[in-house]
């Protein structure tokens, strides 16, 4: 089916005056969605409190997360397709409306409706406004106003938590959401009023076959990943197997498709194949961070929810801080060098994650994430604004959304294999019985368990996290060998 719409070309016709307003409405619209997991989480207890439902309880972010990485890839490709500020006027107020009904939820089924709403305007939130600010900028400038991007995140990972707690303290637990709402109606009224798209009309085929299998195989592969520990064996197996078919069947597709959602020729360009490849991995090594370091230091360590939190953010924030640094760096070296030097200091903080030990204490624990967090800062940020130098107009909504879709799926990948890494140790030791395990990390609980019992369990749930952070020092080697395939002398001052 062919519809009119207008040729893209370059949105870098909005006066430099307008400039600084329309990347405000971009930082104010990244922001929105970068909060949205952090001050949720926050406000869970509460809202369980009031609707019920705990069963239903991982699903509030399962579905949200399974909404949003179904459909960035989707709404990357419609921005270059239709442009980029009306792609994200849906984005946003599809966002907002499952923002405005999430507050309104009356039970947990109907949040859990409420937020895949939500995740499926949240999926062209991100990507769009980074493809944007890409559009607006270009060189040394670009790399500048990526870094201020990134500083958004950290900023959002800190505040999340101190925002949640005040708002459902204060105004209580719907205002978590309602929050987003002024965010999101200031950034679509600065672009409206601000960014000027000056396209020409022409026809052009929507690849619809190829959305269905991308959402198909994405949801499938997302759906078996993060459930993998509650649905059978045949269900996990069959949702594997569906979302392996979707793909081979999308990448067939797309070969012979006038536009393709995911342009083949894209994935010949050695910035974005290196980009991506880094990208999933960071996505891996991340979660292996954030999602058990933090019981790590509770559970053998001893220290407290605070300490724990402290892990936390020192990934976030000098992920952020990686980032700015990044695009300083990209003004007198090559993407390659800086990317390089990202990679290095990742394999540094992994490294320092292998001999994680109670004698060292949470001090070493957090060094060794804060570094990780600034050297995956430093290669993501610098192969976002390389892709984006290194790809046309027309495919840079693509580009960009890509490096979020393979991000996630690398979370959600690192989540289930760590996770049933770690499961499995305990279970073959302890009978699969969670409830000590559950007390080991509650210091009020730790006290009732006898030193017979606890001795052994911290043994193996901390051998079952030093292999973890084994792997997570392989996959960092990988990311380094695979950053070293990049072009050389490539960067911002050949532009």
């Amino acid at each position: 089916m062919a519809d009119d719409v207008r040729l893209n070309t370059p949105v870098r016709e909005a006066v430099a005056s307008n400039r600084p307003w329309i990347f405000a409405a971009a930082l104010s619209a990244t922001f929105m969605s970068a909060i949205e997991g952090t001050i949720v989480a926050t406000a869970m207890p509460n809202i369980v409190a009031s609707l019920g439902g705990f069963e239903l309880f991982s699903w509030v972010f399962t579905s949200y997360l399974l909404a949003q990485a179904a459909t960035i890839p989707v709404y990357g490709k419609l921005a270059d397709l239709f442009g980029r500020k009306h792609v994200l006027f849906f984005g946003i107020g599809v966002f907002l409306l499952g923002s405005l009904l999430c507050g309104f939820a009356w039970s947990m089924p109907s949040l859990v409706v409420f937020r895949v709403l939500q995740g499926l305007g949240a999926g062209g939130v991100m990507p769009v406004s980074q493809t944007i600010v890409g559009d607006l900028y270009r060189g040394e400038e670009r790399a500048r106003m990526q870094g201020f991007i990134s500083m958004t995140f950290g900023s959002a990972a800190i505040l999340g938590p101190i925002v949640g707690a005040a708002l459902v303290q204060h105004a209580g637990w719907p205002s978590v959401f309602w929050v987003n709402i002024p965010l999101g109606i200031v950034a679509v009224v600065m672009l409206a009023l601000m960014l000027r798209e000056n396209v020409e009309r022409r026809k052009v085929r929507i690849d619809y076959l190829g959305s269905i299998l991308m959402t198909v195989g994405t949801t499938s592969l997302m759906f078996a990943l993060v459930q993998m520990t509650s649905v059978s064996g045949g269900t996990l197996t069959a949702l594997l197997a569906l979302a392996a078919l979707s793909f081979a069947a999308l990448l067939r597709h797309e070969r012979s498709t006038p536009e393709p959602i995911l342009p083949p020729s894209l994935w010949r360009n050695r910035f974005v194949a290196t980009g991506n490849a880094n990208s999933g991995l960071t996505g891996a090594i991340a979660m292996g961070i954030i999602g058990f370091l933090p019981a790590y230091v509770e559970g053998v360590l001893g220290q407290s929810a605070f300490v724990a939190g402290l892990t936390l953010m020192a990934v976030s924030a000098f992920w952020s801080v990686g980032g700015f640094v990044a695009g300083r760096m990209m003004l007198r070296w090559p993407y390659r060098a800086v990317a390089i030097c990202g990679g290095v200091i990742v394999i540094g903080g992994s490294v320092m994650m292998t001999f994680l030990d109670p004698a060292r204490g949470a001090t070493w624990a957090i060094a060794g994430s804060l570094a990780s967090g600034f050297g995956m800062g430093l290669a993501n940020n610098c192969m976002v604004v390389a892709i984006q130098a290194n790809a046309s107009w027309s495919e840079r909504g693509v580009a960009t959304s890509s490096i979020v879709y393979t991000r996630i799926v690398g979370q959600a990948v690192g989540a289930a294999a760590f996770g049933g890494l770690l499961n499995a140790a305990l279970s073959a030791h302890f009978g699969g019985s969670s409830d000590v395990v559950n007390r080991m990390l509650e210091p009020a609980l730790r006290a009732t368990i006898p030193a017979a019992a606890l001795a052994p369990l911290l043994d193996d749930f901390a051998r079952a996290v030093h292999h973890i952070y084994l792997i997570n020092l392989g996959l960092a080697v990988v990311i380094l060998l695979t950053l070293t395939s990049l072009p050389r002398g490539h960067g911002l001052k050949r532009q």
